[in-house]
């Protein structure tokens, strides 16, 4: 296959994606932002939305594809492991004391059996426990979460009762997306807040009455200053990644955020790594929690295959081509050090023809979230990064992780190799170590708890 490069990569246009079909009520023609699938009627918005509302139709056995969250945009059912339909509402996380709607809700993600997780998360946080859970990345703490955060919510109360703080705007539309898929049907409205962007349309949204707010520090502090967000009522509070968000960057504006949110609140923190210090800390936010810890060795990626390579700096550009050229297309993500490293390693890759998209902190907003879409859907499956794509972003099959910048700790390069191997998938990390950077590998190397193999590139490993 030949590789082009970005710049002469046509866009497909928003119209283009979309897929003429026929109302399964009114039999009218109507188009949809996803391609239907046999066994699942599909409706048109307005068909769609007076079932939604009880006004036609059986809402408990209509399989809308196409759903209009309250928070406002489309929303698309992904697919999940189907067997070629989704589960009944009674085979969804059996045995757990779920609403009708939640339980719709997943089916209609193709989601049916809890992961260990969220078997052991969902019923403590159902119970009203604060909790601390640790599990790899890729282990499905989202929904481990976003369950009960929605079951939690009374849509009849107009007021901010949920908020989920989280480290970058990736993850936060991310984490927005799961939560809005459970509440579509629910009458709770989701509101993202994150940087990088015209805070206008966020303002209009807190406004009509938000019941879950999911954002970063930085614009949740700036709404809570500006008298815009008031979290009075917050009644369930999550800090997803939650080393990173009590760590130094993040700890002050943190902890003005729950300081105007109400004491008796339950709080959940997730995360991939919890070391000693973040417990200790959450010992004054927390009122005896739950802990769950699930495969929590992070020594050994039992689904992952670590390749080290002792390289000369000069030598790492041909071998990242020669490592890209072995690919059949399949997703990989390129970690840089800096911002300004991962701008020019792109160019240099662009301009030797590979599909490839650069996420770093100078993006725009507009551009960060084109690079991403892009990168999921296939048209540029080779991502350049610095550490903001390591954290809590899930991306499906993602078949190898390249640091071709070694990361500066053991937390990073967890953080980092998690992006592949993930959900029991098979997965591949590579690592170069230049003659410098030999003494930070060894820090890795005992931060981890284990030695690697270790051998000379020799240009053609």
């Amino acid at each position: 296959m030949t590789l082009q490069s970005v710049s002469a990569r046509p866009r497909a246009s928003r119209r283009s994606q979309r897929h003429a079909v026929i109302c399964a009520d009114c039999n009218e023609s109507t188009t949809v932002p996803f391609r239907p699938t046999s066994g699942r009627p599909v409706y048109c918005r307005s068909c769609f939305n007076a079932r939604r509302n009880g006004q036609s139709g059986n809402p408990d056995t209509a399989e809308a594809q196409e759903r209009v969250p309250a928070g406002g945009s489309v929303l698309r059912d992904e697919p999940g492991p189907s067997n070629g339909s989704a589960p009944s509402d009674e085979e969804v996380f059996p045995g757990m004391a779920l609403r009708a709607a939640t339980r719709r809700a997943l089916s209609l993600m193709d989601i049916s059996e809890p992961t260990p997780i969220q078997t052991e998360s969902i019923p403590p946080l159902l119970d009203g426990r604060d909790l601390i859970g640790q599990a790899r990345t890729g282990s499905g703490k989202t929904l481990a979460f976003a369950v009960p955060l929605t079951e939690q919510c009374d849509p009849s109360v107009r007021r901010v009762q949920a908020l989920v703080l989280v480290p970058t705007r990736e993850l936060a539309i991310q984490v927005a997306d799961v939560t809005k898929a459970l509440c579509a049907s629910q009458r709770l409205r989701v509101t993202l807040l994150y940087g990088g962007r015209s805070a206008n349309p966020e303002y209009a949204e807190l406004r009509k009455g938000a019941q879950i707010i999911i954002g970063t520090p930085g614009r949740t502090l700036d709404h809570l200053r500006q008298g815009t967000l008031d979290l009075r009522s917050v009644r369930f509070l999550v800090l997803d990644e939650a080393d990173e968000m009590l760590d130094r960057g993040f700890a002050k504006d943190v902890e003005a955020i729950l300081s105007e949110t109400p004491s008796e609140r339950q709080t959940a923190l997730l995360s991939a790594t919890v070391p000693e210090w973040v417990a200790t800390t959450a010992k004054k936010h927390l009122r005896s929690p739950v802990n769950v810890e699930i495969d929590t060795d992070m020594r050994a990626l039992p689904t992952v295959e670590h390749t080290v390579y002792t390289i000369h700096p000069g030598e790492k550009m041909r071998a990242l081509q020669m490592l890209l050229d072995e690919h059949d297309g399949s997703p990989v993500i390129v970690f840089g050090r800096t911002k300004h490293g991962v701008k020019k390693l792109a160019k240099q890759l662009d301009s030797r023809g590979y599909p490839v998209g650069a996420l770093q902190g100078n993006l725009s907003q507009n551009a960060r979230e084109r690079v991403m879409k892009e990168f999921r859907s296939g048209a540029t499956p080779i991502l350049v990064a610095t550490n903001v794509a390591a954290r809590g972003l899930d991306i499906d099959g993602v078949a190898q992780v390249i640091n071709f910048d070694l990361p500066d700790t053991d937390l990073l390069f967890t953080h980092r190799v998690g992006r592949t191997g993930r959900m029991g998938r098979s997965g591949e990390a590579v690592t170069f170590v230049t003659p410098d950077e030999e003494r930070k590998w060894r820090e890795i190397e005992r931060g981890l708890g284990q030695r690697f193999s270790v051998r000379r590139w020799n240009g053609s490993s």
